[in-house]
């Protein structure tokens, strides 16, 4: 028997031996590796998604050819491959979901990190227009395609495994990992890309300095893989082929919950997008404040929100979901207008309104993965959540940035925090009858 051998069986034993020891399921009772497993993997992913935006200016010079007398084509097409890899998330969502629930979450997990993986390395090896011609631009679609697909799938996988990865009272916690992660690649992403542009020139930022981070992305890629290799299956494939779920059984089963999803996750996707994305842009279209004070409120108000998640997941454990999720869809249906319309121009301004938001936002983010865990029964829970979750974010978080631009492009910005604040009331409604389900057991 060999050593790699011996050891399976030795992992195996071990968790036998804590299922008989107390009769909980052994991935509960090794919540540092699971937690790890599911949030370093997380957040290499983000890093990945995120980089594209951070250094879109130079792909866009690299990869695409300028338009006769418009130097702004090659910038609209690297924006207009963004918005085709948030339009794949769905189809994310939807297959990698379906193989959490056939083959095992851990399974699904190890596909999206090495999708994102190969999607990253793609980027930083895509060539430039300049050496092979309309095959750059097709290169970069493909990656991006596989970045959405890798996206949508990790968010249905990681979700279901965090919250089955939880003990008894503390699935709210667990829960709070996904935006913790989430957010912590967001800001590597960004901090990376700051690094090499204040250390590099322009013409090496432009030459191959760009290129970096998505090789960085790969190289972690493979960590996230590494770790994952060492967590718990939380939710076992089937024995039978039979008793495997459909691609479409979530979906045609489970109605009312799939638009449950949309409805919970609407207000909290455009709020989301909103305050940790668009609001910099938001204030520079608006105010006169400088890009570098936008940026840099952005930045310390990501590292805020950051921290206040596993409070906010924690606290969810003991007061239940509903409270949180209605403090966050009734404050934003009423604060989003006077906040947005307080900014000034200040730093101090633009800092307080995103940190306000962040308060209030975290009654969504930190329970998201719980409440949406909790509406659907093990067998089809991760393709339920994967598929209309991912849809509901591609149709108004992923837009959100282009709705803003697009009410303050026709002469009217005030729409967009009224736009803002309905959708966050229509959300609310569904809250209101959103049955508590923080202190049930969870369906396995």
């Amino acid at each position: 028997m060999t050593q790699h051998d011996q050891q399976d069986q030795h992992d195996q034993q071990d968790q036998h031996d804590q299922q008989v020891t107390d009769g909980s399921p052994a991935h509960t009772r090794r919540p540092i590796r699971q937690l790890l497993a599911a949030s370093v993997g997380n957040a290499v992913e983000w890093y990945d998604w995120y980089a594209y935006t951070f250094l879109a200016t130079y792909i866009a010079d690299q990869v695409f050819p300028k338009g006769a007398g418009n130097s702004l084509v090659p910038l609209l097409s690297t924006f207009a491959v963004f918005a085709v890899g948030f339009f794949m998330r769905p189809v994310g969502g939807l297959l990698m979901g379906a193989v959490a629930d056939r083959r095992g979450r851990r399974a699904a997990l190890t596909i999206t990190i090495l999708l994102m993986g190969g999607s990253s390395l793609l980027v930083g090896l895509t060539p430039t227009y300049a050496s092979v011609g309309v095959l750059a631009p097709v290169v970069l679609v493909a990656a991006r395609l596989l970045q959405g697909l890798s996206v949508g799938g990790e968010f249905a996988a990681s979700t279901t495994f965090l919250v089955e990865s939880a003990g008894p009272g503390r699935r709210g916690l667990f829960s709070s990992f996904q935006y913790v992660s989430t957010t912590a690649g967001q800001l590597a992403a960004s901090g990376v890309a700051a690094v090499l542009v204040a250390t590099l020139s322009e013409g090496q930022m432009d030459g191959w300095g760009w290129r970096l981070p998505f090789l960085l992305g790969a190289v972690l890629s493979l960590v996230g893989f590494w770790i994952r290799q060492g967590a718990y299956e939380t939710h076992p494939a089937p024995a039978e082929e039979g008793e495997r779920p459909g691609l479409f059984d979530a979906l045609r089963r489970h109605p009312r919950q799939s638009l449950l999803i949309c409805g919970i996750t609407a207000g909290g996707t455009i709020a989301y997008y909103t305050w940790t994305s668009y609001l910099p842009t938001y204030a520079e279209l608006n105010t006169d404040i400088s890009k570098g004070q936008a940026l840099l409120a952005g930045t310390l108000s990501l590292a805020f929100f950051a921290l206040l998640q596993p409070v906010g997941g924690a606290l969810s454990d003991r007061v239940g979901r509903r409270p949180l999720l209605l403090f966050f869809g009734i404050g934003f249906a009423v604060l989003s207008v006077p906040l947005l319309k307080s900014l000034s121009g200040s730093f101090g301004s633009l800092l307080l309104v995103q940190c306000a938001g962040m308060v209030l936002l975290t009654g969504f983010t930190s329970i998201s993965a719980a409440v949406n865990a909790e509406v659907f029964p093990a067998r089809v829970r991760a393709a339920g959540i994967g598929f209309p979750y991912s849809l509901t974010v591609a149709l108004f978080g992923g837009t959100a940035p282009y709705v803003g631009t697009l009410f303050k492009e026709i002469g009217s910005p005030g729409l967009f925090p009224v736009y803002v604040a309905v959708l966050c009331l229509v959300s609310s409604v569904v809250y209101l009858r959103l049955p508590e389900t923080a202190h049930k057991e969870l369906d396995r």
